[in-house]
């Protein structure tokens, strides 16, 4: 249906801040009603068409310092062809100093009582009254995402050991969608309990990685770019006979 980029970070920020080396970053809140900044300056932002063709398209991205106190640009770049859409979003560190990133899609699919999400995750996170994590539990039950119904399941939940590949299917749908992200770790995975619609969302990091101590993050799943250094995100949709 749609995607928006998650760039530089992915999910939320706790109370807004964090702590990096001898700094210390505070972010305001980007929607009404949720007191965590979320998912960056990418999605939020205005992007530049750098080239297009018929079946492809680049788009950039560029962040002065301001809240997040390093300047940085992103790409995306877009290729379709009869398979299906594949999709690279890439990070570059522009300021004079380290920073932290993390990247991520955001793809909304449509959904009813016969659509199926099939995946596998080895753990999940609960989360509190604000959407940020607590205990990381087994995915068992309920956070079980393996060959499940997808639509209508009060979950907004983060996933870690994720398989990298997910199948999406409706016997309504004139064929099924695979989305792949060989270098995501995690998964995030957004189905209100009413409506028609889920986010399954392919990420480099867990949520709120960023209020851990830096020496967790490379087991989080974020990285630190030093000058001029880059990061990537690939994200393919295919299609495929049911």
């Amino acid at each position: 249906m749609a995607s928006f980029p998650l760039v530089p970070f992915v999910n939320r920020i706790r109370g807004g801040r964090f702590r990096f080396r001898d700094r210390e970053v505070v972010l305001q809140p980007h929607m009404a009603g949720d007191i965590s900044p979320l998912h960056g300056q990418g999605w939020l932002g205005d992007w530049s068409i750098e080239a297009h063709g018929n079946a492809d398209a680049e788009l950039r991205f560029v962040h002065e310092a301001g809240e997040w106190p390093w300047r940085y640009e992103a790409l995306q770049v877009f290729a379709l062809d009869e398979a299906g859409l594949s999709l690279r979003l890439l990070c570059r560190n522009l300021s004079d100093g380290p920073m932290p990133c993390g990247l991520g899609q955001h793809p909304y699919f449509p959904c009813g009582p016969d659509t199926r999400l099939d995946t596998e995750v080895e753990a999940a996170w609960e989360i509190d009254e604000h959407v940020l994590p607590t205990d990381r539990v087994p995915a068992e039950g309920r956070f079980d995402l393996r060959d499940r119904t997808v639509c209508g399941q009060n979950l907004d939940h983060g996933f870690g050991g994720w398989s990298g590949s997910a199948r999406m299917s409706d016997p309504g749908w004139p064929a099924a969608l695979t989305l792949s992200s060989p270098r995501a770790r995690f998964f995030q995975l957004y189905s209100p309990p009413s409506g028609d619609i889920f986010v399954a969302e392919p990420v480099t990091h867990a949520n709120a990685a960023l209020n851990e101590p830096e020496e967790r993050w490379a087991e989080l799943g974020l990285q630190v770019l030093e000058p001029g250094g880059e990061m990537a995100l690939d994200m393919r949709l295919e299609v495929t006979p049911q």
